[in-house]
Formats: structure tokens, C-alpha cells, sequence
């Protein structure tokens, strides 16, 4: 549990230096090169985060709504934070 809490924390940073960051400095400033970079990390701790949730939710036996809650969240600045306190913190809570 304690990598997918990190995994949430680091994917929701990254979405959010992606979007209030590398975004602004691509469209405003004509600076693509950080885009590149930061979206090649998001998408990893993307696929990370996922892939590590679909263990989690395997092991504990969750219910489907904390699983597709803490999926979408992560599409949602700030949503993997929001995760983490309601989900990732008491996983027992969501089990079966």
C-alpha cells in the first residue's frame, strides 16, 4: 500500500506541474522542450499508479467504486491526493 500512495502522490504532482507548468511555458512562452519531459514522466507514473492500483484492488478485494474512483481521480488535478486520504490510508474500510 505504501508504493501506491506514493505512486498517487508523485502521478498528482506530475499532472500538476504538467498542467499549470510545462503548459503555460509551451503556449505562453513557446517553450515545448518541457512538455516533452514532464509528459513522459506523467505518463509513466501514470501507467505506474495504474497498474500498481489494479494489484492493490486485487489483493484487498476492493469494491468497484473505490476502484473506479481512484482510477478517474487520476485525471483530476489534485484527484489522486483525494484518493489517498479516502482510500489508500484505510484500505481494510473498501475490502469486502
Amino acid at each position: 500500500m505504501k508504493l501506491l500512495r506514493i505512486l498517487a502522490l508523485l502521478e498528482g504532482v506530475s499532472l500538476l506541474v504538467l498542467l499549470f507548468i510545462a503548459m503555460p511555458l509551451k503556449y505562453f512562452y513557446d517553450e515545448p522542450e518541457m512538455v516533452r519531459h514532464v509528459g513522459m514522466a506523467h505518463g509513466v507514473l501514470f501507467i505506474g499508479y495504474s497498474l500498481w492500483l489494479a494489484v492493490i484492488a486485487i489483493q484487498h478485494k476492493w469494491k468497484a467504486r473505490p476502484i473506479l474512483v481512484s482510477f478517474a481521480s487520476a485525471f483530476v488535478p489534485f484527484g489522486t491526493f483525494y484518493s489517498d486520504r479516502k482510500y489508500f490510508r484505510e484500505p481494510a474500510e473498501i475490502s469486502q
